[in-house]
């Protein structure tokens, strides 16, 4: 038995290394692609400025809500290169500070799903008993209802605000991954390596986190990537809605809701944010997009 367990360990981490060498070619093969590069620039363009909104912003204060009510409504100048708002402010400072809440709200929501609907769809995917029925009955119950639907209702219950948003958006998202997960290890649980190592005697919880999780990474991945762009999307509307991000906080949602009344005179304080997010959630898409490509072409 010991020496069918070091076959079967040599021959599981051979064909680990040669499965990660030709995701490594395909990875620098993907970066070789303009658009995929374009949009990786500007995705590392967004988080640095995120991160370093309080240094790069022209007008800190602004960004973070003070107001300068004696230059409101001002146009696009060598003074604000992107004009002022209704109360005054720096539309360049508060971009940068809405990217802060719009790209780590939509990292949060797609992370924290992912994290509570991969093991989910691990569990249902393998144990197809009552527990894994189950399991995929809540998943059809949610996924029966628009998720921004359910997320509105949610934050109709629990109060606006940006925390609340976030958990309310999060309730929907993570059913997807859940019957993501569960269609591919319902794909790959009867495989002889996981065959070998049910044989061999380990675990349930071995053979899920250690032979199952490792060959469904790949789609959750990618579907996290594709899902930056909705959920950024997702959380601006609830903001925009006035169920999300409330004032003085800068989100490009509520800046939208804040300059539609004024768009045709005062255009770019609805037009810079809403600009914002489209690039963003664009860049999202394309990278994803190319990364589906290049992972399923070396498979």
């Amino acid at each position: 038995m010991a020496d069918n367990r070091t076959l079967y360990t040599d021959m599981a981490r051979a064909a680990a290394r040669e499965h990660r060498q030709v995701r490594w070619f395909e990875l620098k093969r993907l970066l070789k692609r303009k658009s995929a590069g374009l949009a990786l620039i500007i995705l590392c363009m967004t988080f640095a400025a995120a991160l370093f909104a309080p240094w790069i912003s022209p007008y800190p204060e602004q960004g973070r809500g003070d107001v300068n009510v004696e230059h409101r409504l001002l146009p696009p100048s060598s003074d604000y290169y992107l004009g002022t708002d209704i109360y005054g402010r720096d539309m360049l400072s508060r971009v940068i500070f809405g990217s802060r809440i719009s790209i780590f709200g939509g990292i949060c929501i797609v992370i924290s799903a992912a994290l509570i609907g991969v093991p989910l769809g691990l569990w249902a995917g393998y144990n197809e008993g009552v527990s894994g029925t189950l399991i995929m009955r809540v998943v059809e119950l949610f996924l029966s209802f628009p998720s921004t639907l359910i997320g509105m209702a949610i934050s109709l219950i629990l109060g606006a605000g940006w925390y609340t948003a976030i958990i309310a958006l999060i309730i929907p998202w993570w059913p997807w991954y859940t019957r993501l997960v569960q269609g591919e290890v319902v794909s790959i649980k009867h495989m002889l390596y996981v065959e070998a190592a049910r044989m061999l005697g380990y675990g349930r919880l071995t053979i899920i986190f250690r032979h199952l999780l490792p060959n469904i990474l790949t789609p959750v991945i990618v579907m996290i990537l594709l899902d930056l762009g909705p959920a950024i999307i997702a959380i601006g509307l609830l903001s925009f809605l006035g169920l999300g991000t409330q004032a003085p906080m800068a989100d490009w949602g509520l800046m939208v809701w804040e300059g539609a009344p004024n768009i045709l005179n005062e255009w770019w304080i609805a037009i810079v944010p809403g600009t914002a997010m489209f690039i963003v959630v664009i860049a999202f898409n394309i990278f994803g997009d190319a990364l589906k490509d290049a992972l399923d072409s070396s498979t």
